[in-house]
């Protein structure tokens, strides 16, 4: 009984020890768990996992100028960052579409394959499991002329309870803007109706399609998120869809803001008052009428001058900043957009505003004096420089400090010295309205009034403070030597950085409450929504360095240097 009972033991101590072993290997394999089944491997959440992302296909800007903010420039940023974090660049899928109905289709196809197995495994064998999955969208958007010089980032919302709304905010497709447009033309009644008839019908059908695209998109994001994938929308919201995480991009009121911000610091509003006030012409380009000949919505424009009249209403209601054409006074309101808004589609309108704006009081007297200028983006910010010397300008921004020389600034940007900088002096009354130096003795008074005459007429004709966003290629030129002192940028890399680290967290199952680039806001009408941010970059000659060379936004050569 002895000897048939010590075998059964020492088979059990056997198989306990080989439990024990397995278990303590098992402890000691890679944190990238795995389960097996039918010779596949399935990854588990604690791998890096898997980022497909889905963004437009570029826009086409006006006269091959490029702004610096496009899709095609954030990409690989985005790689970069991703294998960074630790994905593998064979698990990081990129897809471009022309319209939201192809990228919606697109989106359903991944979704659909990877849930349905077709899919789901790499050369490797490696099954994906869908809560190792993250997908990066950033819903197509259709911009008008002017909406789109500011870049491919601007954030608008699809929506597909307004389908004007969806196709493009900043681009109204509604009934009534229709008829607005079919009553201000003339000719025969029923050649009118017929036209505005198909015109409708047109537009019914393209907003039936938007509406059909966007509900095939809200289908496969919210079938993605059901199955365990983790939803980031880039820039463009959904209204009503709330995501795992969004990353807001540069909107109209930020990229107002901006240039008032900088222009409030560069000119030091603070100190100036009305007895020597500063003049400031504010430019709002807007596309009156879309490529279907409908009337175009105005909210882009109202958001930008919201946000410049936030920071420039007080000064303006103080009487410390004026506007040389009056389009602006004490008594405007952020309502007031209309009053220097404009139609940019039409050739030469930027030149022609500007010069009314500008006018001389006749053909003899010297230029109107101006301070600064807000272009708002830069291809507005060009037509502006080439206009302000055909009027007789001279100078450029760097002599506003007059310690700044080109031959600084160029060598700041080379590498080669540092810029020193110093306030311009600027009198608290203007020498036309100072009196306090009148002298009893003709001579002198008259040789005062000659030199303060030159001084008048050589501050009148000052370059003034131009600025602009975007970061066109094709300005910067003009941003090294002065003449445009100004533009904007998002901050491509950091954004880039904080999206990857937001996608290894989502795939490991964590919360993004340990990124301080992430808090809480309302997102296409739901709150509490996990949003990654950043400030957007001004950049002027003095830190284009810093900001655009250093990172390699740009070459030297771009640079003109």
């Amino acid at each position: 009984m002895v000897f048939t009972r010590r075998p059964a033991a020492v088979l059990t101590a056997i198989v306990a020890a080989c439990a024990m072993a397995i278990s303590l290997t098992a402890c000691t394999t890679d944190a990238n768990s795995q389960d097996t089944a039918d010779d596949q491997t399935t990854v588990t959440s604690s791998a890096p996992g898997v980022v497909a992302m889905f963004t437009p296909s570029d826009g086409i800007t006006l006269n091959q100028q490029t702004p610096l903010n496009k899709w095609a420039k954030l990409t690989p940023n985005l790689t970069k960052a991703l294998t960074s974090a630790g994905f593998k660049k064979g698990d990081i899928s990129h897809t471009t579409s022309d319209s939201l109905d192809k990228q919606s289709r697109a989106i359903q196809d991944y979704v659909v394959n990877h849930l349905s197995g077709s899919n789901t495994t790499d050369d490797a064998g490696i099954v994906i499991s869908p809560d190792n999955i993250t997908l990066l969208v950033a819903p197509v958007v259709e911009a008008d002329a002017s909406t789109r010089q500011y870049g491919d980032y601007v954030s608008q919302e699809l929506s597909t309870a307004d389908t004007a709304e969806g196709s493009d905010s900043t681009d109204s497709s509604d009934s009534s803007n229709s008829s607005d447009s079919s009553d201000s033309s003339t000719g025969s009644d029923s050649t009118d109706d017929s036209s505005s008839d198909a015109s409708k019908t047109a537009g019914d059908s393209k907003n039936a399609a938007q509406a059909e695209a966007v509900d095939r998109l809200v289908s496969s994001l919210k079938l993605a998120k059901e199955s365990g994938m983790h939803v980031v929308l880039m820039g463009n919201s959904i209204k009503g869809y709330k995501p795992d995480t969004f990353v807001r991009f540069s909107d109209a009121q930020a990229i107002g803001k901006l240039q008032a911000e900088k222009i409030v610091s560069k000119l030091e509003l603070s100190k100036a008052s009305k007895d020597n006030p500063k003049y400031i012409e504010v430019l709002m380009p807007y596309t009156a009428v879309d490529e279907s000949g409908e009337a175009s919505d105005s909210t882009f424009v109202q958001e930008a001058f919201r946000g410049i009249w936030q920071v420039l209403g007080a000064y303006y209601q103080k009487g410390v900043v004026e506007s040389p054409s009056g389009t602006l006074n004490g008594n405007s309101t952020e309502d007031d957009w209309q009053s220097v808004a404009y139609d940019a589609s039409k050739e030469g309108s930027t030149a022609k505003v500007l010069d009314a704006r500008l006018a001389k009081a006749d053909e003899h007297a010297s230029p109107t004096r101006i301070d600064g200028i807000i272009a708002m983006n830069d291809y507005i910010a060009s037509e502006v420089v080439t206009e302000l010397d055909d009027l007789g300008y001279t100078g450029s921004a760097a002599d506003i400090n007059p310690q700044i020389t080109i031959s600084g600034i160029v060598g700041n940007i080379t590498g080669k010295k540092d810029l020193s900088r110093s306030d311009v002096p600027d009198p608290i009354k203007s020498p036309e309205k100072d009196d306090s130096a009148d002298s009893t003795d003709s001579a002198d008074t008259q040789d005062d009034s000659t030199a303060t005459d030159k001084t008048d007429k050589t501050k009148d004709s000052q370059w003034p403070l131009v600025t602009g966003y975007g970061a066109y290629v094709s300005n910067i030129p003009s941003i090294v030597n002065g003449k445009q002192w100004m533009t904007g940028i998002e901050d491509r890399q950091t954004l880039a950085e904080n999206i990857a680290e937001a996608c290894a967290l989502l795939n490991k199952g964590q919360t993004l409450t340990s990124m301080s680039s992430v808090r809480n806001t309302e997102v296409g009408g739901k709150k509490e929504v996990p949003t990654i941010s950043g400030p957007l970059l001004a950049v002027s000659a003095s830190n284009l360095k810093v900001t655009l060379i250093d990172p390699g936004y740009i070459s030297l050569a771009d640079a003109g240097l």
